[in-house]
């Protein structure tokens, strides 16, 4: 039984049956091609044997291994390696055939190659997955065939392999390298002057025109016999929560990703960035209700817990209610803190219902709405018109963009800070954000 689920014909095999066919055909009408078609047979047949004899006497002829990552990261290109080798004594003809997760939809993998005895083979390729959750991989499927051709042996390794998929561990770790060595400015982030007039004392430094007198400090200037201020730094230790919105309006989808994971995506990198900065961060999800709450905090092991919540974040995708999340806010957060907010809006009316609920969180804390541009109507607006229909297209997709512009306009009207950004540039605007509120000590 086990020979027979390994044993396969190779493609080569059935072209030559269809030939030998093709000539007992013409043997019809050339007689003497009869007696070669049945010499040819025969040594086909012969050979079948031989090359099977081949394949089957080597045991353990074949090794092969998956490298995966412990974690796959959503929404990112992750590399997946395959190592193996051969014991045949012979150059072998080898196909891999890895069975990737059902999420992939992907089912045309094959890879071909030829190798010898005990030489070290790697094979690298590269999975996007836009969805969190557990992916499963099948076998990994190694079909050996000899030089003859006729018929193949096949090996099968690491049957159903398990591996989570979790918010973009990969854009995290580029943000942190960047936050770490202050290089932010290589992914767009603005280089904001960080001078400060919050109560954190730094140090005493000489007078220079355009320092804030008030900051004169007259002792050290009487000492000096100079002009000394005393320069402050932004505080620290200052909680910041990231608030998702895993209601129905996030579950547009861009290039594959919803939108609810663009957000899950931007918390996580920009949670890094800020516990790197000695700020106390922490998150929460709310739909109907809220749904998962981790509390601001400021070691950095608190990242795990983050991570944690936003891959087990799961929705059904109802209308989000805002007068829960502002209760829950008010019970739950004592300390006047910056809620970044994601969410979306299309209609300045979907706007209204919630703005008294905005306006009372922002008389406690700093409140920063973020929401998304639609950048499929974008593209509709740039194409140009070349009917009344496409006219009538692109007019309605015009008035769709004016609205986010009027969404903002409305809430800058009542001093909420926004940002509206397109779903890729999401990060890259939100940490932007949050270095100019803490430049400008708003918090």
């Amino acid at each position: 039984m086990q020979f027979l689920k390994s044993f396969y014909i190779h493609n080569r095999f059935f072209r030559y049956i269809a030939l030998l066919a093709a000539g007992f055909v013409l043997s019809y009408w050339f007689h003497f091609l009869y007696p070669i078609c049945w010499l040819c047979t025969f040594v086909l047949l012969a050979l079948f044997f031989v090359d099977s004899y081949l394949l089957y006497r080597t045991k353990d002829a074949v090794t092969a291994r998956r490298e995966v990552p412990k974690k796959l990261s959503n929404s990112d290109y992750n590399t997946i390696e395959i190592h193996f080798s051969v014991k045949y004594p012979f150059t072998v003809e080898v196909e891999l055939i890895d069975e990737l997760p059902e999420q992939f939809q992907k089912r045309d993998f094959l890879h071909r190659t030829f190798t010898k005895r005990d030489v070290k083979n790697q094979y690298q390729y590269v999975v996007r997955p836009v969805e969190r959750g557990e992916y499963i991989f099948g076998h990994l499927n190694v079909y050996c065939s000899s030089p003859l051709g006729i018929a193949k042996r096949r090996f099968t390794f690491e049957k159903d392999r398990m591996v989570p998929v979790y918010p973009s561990i990969i854009q995290m770790q580029q943000y942190d390298f960047l936050a770490i060595s202050n290089r932010l400015t290589e992914l767009g982030l603005k280089k904001i002057r960080r001078i400060g007039h919050t109560q954190e004392f730094e140090q005493i430094k000489e007078y220079v025109v355009g320092d804030d007198f008030r900051t004169i400090n007259w002792k050290a200037s009487a000492k000096k016999s100079q002009l000394m201020v005393n320069q402050y730094q932004d505080e620290k230790s200052q909680p910041i929560y990231s608030i998702i919105d895993s209601g129905r309006v996030m579950k547009m989808p861009f290039n594959g990703l919803k939108l609810l994971d663009y957000a899950i995506n931007s918390t996580l990198a920009f949670s890094n960035v800020a516990l790197k900065r000695n700020d106390k961060t922490g998150m929460l999800t709310f739909s109907k209700k809220v749904e998962n709450f981790v509390p601001a905090a400021q070691k950095i092991t608190h990242l795990n817990s983050i991570l944690e919540t936003l891959y087990n974040i799961g929705t059904d995708f109802s209308d989000s209610d805002f007068g829960h999340l502002y209760a829950q806010i008010k019970r739950k957060l004592n300390h006047r803190s910056l809620l970044l907010l994601y969410t979306n809006f299309e209609h300045i009316s979907a706007l209204k219902r919630q703005l008294p609920y905005l306006l009372a969180l922002a008389k406690q804390h700093v409140l920063v709405v973020i929401f998304f541009e639609n950048t499929e109507l974008e593209k509709l607006v740039t194409v140009n018109a070349e009917d009344i229909q496409s006219i009538y297209h692109k007019t309605i997709a015009e008035k769709f963009i004016l609205e986010k512009r009027l969404i903002q306009k409305e809430l800058h009207k009542y001093g909420i800070q926004t940002i509206l950004t397109k779903p890729e540039n999401l990060t890259i605007n939100t940490i932007n954000k949050y270095l100019e509120i803490k430049a400008r000590g708003l918090l």
